[in-house]
């Protein structure tokens, strides 16, 4: 059956889709030996499918992976400044898999890695809202601090959809907060306390849709089950 490139090559483990788009135009791509173009359709079962003049290999088995991200790793698969990669904490699943979405270098838990490039870009589509609860620790002025933050509605001329906040515990000068947001604008917790007077020292991601971090060690990963996968209301290719 055809499908467009962009669907083979990232079902095949080579790369995300959008690296895919990249990769036909830069002309990486053939097919039955005529350079490939963008959103161009072929076979795998007729058609010679070639990427820098390697076969294209069979279609990988879609995998699903919970990752309990620690401080200290990039959500790349490598890095140029030499930084350690979540890649090196889940090397022994058995395939090339990709980060949905990013946890920054000193945020923690919850990332999602797949090779299913259609189930990824479906979950990062914002037309899904699929919520992400983070425990975020702060210092500052934290009196109503929950109520300052619920009330951000623009980061920097940037419009947002108010957060969810919660007070999990709080001290004279600290607190732990529980943001839920349904947006994944680049630093977008770590703006909004910023925007607050608040200080992070601490981020962690313990949900998104419907799947929990629950006790996952950090640095520790596990598969996803189909039924899991579908739960953050996208079918699984």
């Amino acid at each position: 059956m055809e499908e467009r490139l962009q669907k083979l090559l990232s079902a095949a483990g080579v790369c995300s889709r959008r690296t895919a788009e990249t990769y036909l135009i830069a002309g990486r791509v053939t097919v039955n030996g005529q350079t490939a173009h963008l959103g161009q359709r072929a076979d795998p079962d007729r058609d010679e499918i070639l990427v820098d003049g390697r076969p294209l290999a069979p279609r990988a088995e879609a995998v699903y992976i919970l990752l309990n991200k620690p401080r200290g790793y990039v959500s790349t698969l490598s890095d140029e400044r030499g930084r350690r990669t979540v890649a090196e904490l889940v090397a022994d699943c058995g395939s090339r898999v990709y980060p949905v979405g990013r946890l920054d270098l000193d945020s923690e838990g919850l990332l999602l890695l797949t090779n299913d490039g259609a189930w990824a870009q479906h979950l990062l589509h914002p037309k899904h809202e699929v919520e992400k609860t983070y425990h975020v620790s702060v210092f500052g002025p934290v009196a109503g601090a929950a109520a300052r933050l619920a009330a951000v509605t623009d980061l920097e001329g940037e419009p947002i959809r108010p957060a969810r906040v919660e007070v999990l515990r709080e001290t004279p000068g600290t607190a732990v907060l529980a943001v839920t947001i349904h947006e994944g604008k680049n630093r977008q917790v770590r703006r909004m306390c910023a925007q607050c007077g608040l200080t992070v020292k601490r981020l962690r991601r313990v949900r998104e849709g419907a799947l929990e971090l629950g006790d996952l060690p950090p640095g520790k990963w596990r598969y996803l089950t189909q039924d899991e996968a579908g739960a953050l209301g996208v079918t699984p290719d």
